[in-house]
């Protein structure tokens, strides 16, 4: 059963599992499990997502109930008008205690079968806290221990992986992230934790309803696995 955070007579929101995709993608065509579909059965009627998350991210995901709903909502995203969104990740590398990153991203195709020909560069900016720091017992290059912080994430644009391309940009990639982070490192401290995920979280997101446009707030508290970051 996914979680559900939120219902009401225009839209759903869930805690979306790490490691499940939102819909149907060529991306992954090997996948067969999809949250549009679980939710379907399980709430026993359609769902249409609104906006995305990545399979490796978890936390919050909102559905409409219908077409009307879904149009107005998908509007409300893509405007980004009253839309507050907060994500926690793991990153490499102690940044600094707060800041903002101000760096265009290129489009990237919606399909893995897309013409990979150059797409435009679109602004993209994300504001970023950091929560906590942490120095792991593991050997990271010449240094006897890895270090990671705990980050709070603002996007104020909605451009594709922005979070995960704007990390790397500033020189600390998330955690797990096999795109864009480092392998070996990835895999010791998966071992070294118990866990193997992306750790990237939508913790919270605040929108306009759809309907009535009163502000609607929706949060998801991270995991137990979340725990060992928490605090300094």
């Amino acid at each position: 059963m996914l979680p559900i955070l939120y219902q009401d007579a225009h839209l759903v929101a869930i805690d979306k599992p790490a490691g499940l995709l939102v819909h149907r993608t060529g991306l992954d065509a090997g996948e067969t499990r999809f949250a549009v579909q679980l939710l379907r059965e399980q709430i026993g009627q359609p769902v249409w997502p609104v906006h995305r998350l990545d399979k490796g991210t978890s936390g919050v995901l909102v559905f409409a109930l219908g077409a009307d709903a879904a149009s107005a909502t998908c509007s409300l995203f893509e405007s980004s008008l009253g839309i507050v969104k907060r994500y926690q990740a793991v990153v490499r590398g102690w940044p600094a205690a707060e800041g903002v990153i101000d760096h265009p991203l290129k489009r990237l195709p919606d399909d893995a079968r897309a013409s990979p020909r150059a797409l435009p560069a679109q602004a993209a900016v994300t504001r970023f806290r950091t929560l906590s720091r942490h120095a792991v017992p593991l050997p990271y290059g010449d240094f006897p221990q890895t270090r990671c912080a705990l980050l709070e994430l603002q996007p104020e644009t909605g451009r594709r992986h922005q979070l995960r391309r704007h990390c790397k940009h500033m020189g600390h990639p998330i955690i797990g992230d096999a795109t864009h982070g480092k392998g070996p490192l990835n895999r010791a401290l998966a071992q070294w934790l118990g866990w193997r995920r992306l750790w990237l979280h939508a913790a919270s997101l605040q929108l306009p309803h759809p309907v009535s446009g009163e502000p609607l707030r929706i949060e998801a508290p991270p995991g137990v696995e979340w725990a060992r970051w928490q605090g300094a």
